[in-house]
């Protein structure tokens, strides 16, 4: 069966799928971010090697995630397509996939970049494969350890230039974390049915409405003020700081009016919608307003 699998034309296009290309897009651009506004010397060697690498180590990690998950996708009609749950692909396929790219990518991590970031891939992928995945289905503290790897990637492209965490890398990783939390709140909002035909947990199936809506506003109180500090400490200047008080004060405003008017899940919606546009916007003008690599 798995060698009928392998012969499928569509195989080079499912393997790719498994590995959430839209999702490894922000995770390069954060990670792209991250390496640039590092401060010393870049080759362009090690610029792709992290990239790619990085990209493989959190494909590697969706891939395992799709295997793990692939009887609960039946249930959501944003999954329902992807190639286990469909059948168009063998389960062991998926899994000597996601195992291959990851055997590739993290060494690849240590020669190309340094031990330390191939570390934080490593914590990346184990977190959200071994941890993140499985506890979905029984608790709604998942979506904070969910955080934690996708905050990782802009920290690995500042370790990958600086061997090291020091306060700069610290914030990015902070920024992304936080940002997490009201995006991934506001997709359960609009898609609670399907995460509870599914079997999965979230924090408006546990919590409720009304505490979902709250703790997007508490979240986004912490982030607006965290994402100042790249301007306090040199990594960006004057223009980056008037975007990011504009962007964050219209995103807090967004969460506000949705506490306060106790709005549905159009709202919801708009609000996932604006967090991509946050995020891209606030990375934008950070790189901009760098005054350049190193």
């Amino acid at each position: 069966m798995i060698a009928r699998a392998m012969s499928s034309p569509s195989l080079a296009s499912d393997l790719l799928s498994l590995t959430k290309p839209r999702l490894s897009s922000l995770v390069l651009a954060t990670t792209a971010g991250g390496m640039w506004l590092a401060p010393g010397e870049l080759t362009v060697s090690r610029i792709l090697v992290t990239l790619l690498a990085t990209a493989g180590t959190v494909g590697s990690a969706n891939a395992l995630n799709c295997y793990w998950e692939r009887h609960s996708d039946r249930f959501m009609a944003r999954t329902s397509n992807r190639p286990l749950p469909s059948g168009r692909m063998e389960p062991q396929v998926a899994l000597a996939f996601g195992v291959g790219l990851a055997a590739v990518c993290l060494p690849a991590l240590v020669l190309g970049a340094n031990p330390l970031t191939a570390l934080l891939g490593l914590v990346a992928l184990l977190s959200y494969v071994l941890v993140y995945t499985p506890l979905k289905a029984h608790s709604s503290i998942a979506m904070l350890v969910g955080a934690v790897p996708g905050a990782l990637p802009p920290l690995m492209g500042w370790t990958a230039v600086t061997g090291q965490i020091d306060a700069g890398g610290y914030v990015l990783f902070s920024i992304l974390f936080l940002w997490q939390i009201p995006h991934f709140i506001a997709i359960a909002l609009f898609r609670q049915d399907e995460y509870a035909a599914a079997g999965l947990t979230c924090v408006p199936i546990e919590r409720g409405e009304d505490s979902s809506r709250l703790q997007i506003v508490l979240y986004l109180v912490a982030l607006v003020p965290m994402s100042l500090l790249p301007f306090q400490l040199g990594i960006a200047g004057g223009w980056y700081l008037a975007a990011a008080v504009l962007l964050g004060l219209s995103f807090l405003g967004l969460g506000a009016a949705g506490l306060f008017q106790r709005l549905g899940r159009a709202w919801a919606r708009q609000t996932f919608l604006f967090s991509l546009l946050y995020l891209t916007g606030l990375f934008a003008a950070m790189m901009l307003d760098s005054g350049g690599h190193g």
